[in-house]
């Protein structure tokens, strides 16, 4: 039986994510960065397919998505606002954590259980920065939607999909509590 860790579930019990918008410099540098991923790609994975990857954009890589953010929405017409919207996400960010949904073929694990993998992976990142005392948010919106913009801005192969952008820095401020799932309400126990 593993050993109880009090503090993990005081953290889990605890946790809020940060608004991306309110994130800045400094991020994490490239070897914390890598523990954090290190302990994401520890997620559930049935089969061991490992069907996601993550691209790191930092520096001039999140000024050029901004600008084909702004670019593609506005050649799509976008309302202004939604442009602006997946624009910033990519301007405002400090470092940005590309999760992308890349299945694998198998006869064993359907393509729904990878999909769940790869969320998996996006919130055990969120968390593992959060618990690391990083600000951190999963955002996705348009820019990871939009197949020409994910295609050209990213790379992504027509399978792939981005699974979330993890946006991580130093939070400027403490976002208020939330309010939070009422358990009653969405729990069903079964004993027959």
């Amino acid at each position: 039986m593993p050993a109880k860790n009090p503090q993990a579930l005081d953290f889990l019990l605890s946790r809020r994510s940060r608004p991306a918008k309110t994130l800045r410099a400094p991020a994490p540098d490239r070897a914390t960065l890598e523990t954090l991923l290190t302990a994401a790609a520890r997620s559930p994975d049935h089969g061991k397919l490992e069907p996601w990857r993550f691209v790191v954009l930092q520096g001039a890589a999140l000024s050029r998505m901004a600008e084909a953010a702004a670019a593609h929405g506005a050649a799509a017409g976008f309302d202004p606002d939604t442009t602006e919207k997946g624009r910033k996400q990519f301007a405002d960010s400090p470092l940005c954590v590309a999760v992308i949904e890349a299945p694998k073929p198998s006869l064993k694990i359907p393509a729904i259980e990878q999909t769940y993998s790869a969320g998996a992976v996006c919130l055990a990142l969120l968390n593992a920065a959060l618990a690391s005392g990083w600000g951190a948010n999963w955002l996705s919106g348009w820019v990871a939607h939009d197949r020409g913009f994910v295609e050209s801005a990213l790379g992504l192969d027509p399978q792939e999909r981005v699974a979330g952008y993890l946006h991580i820095g130093t939070e400027t401020s403490t976002p208020p509590e939330r309010p939070r799932p009422d358990l009653v309400a969405i729990t069903t126990w079964v004993s027959e």
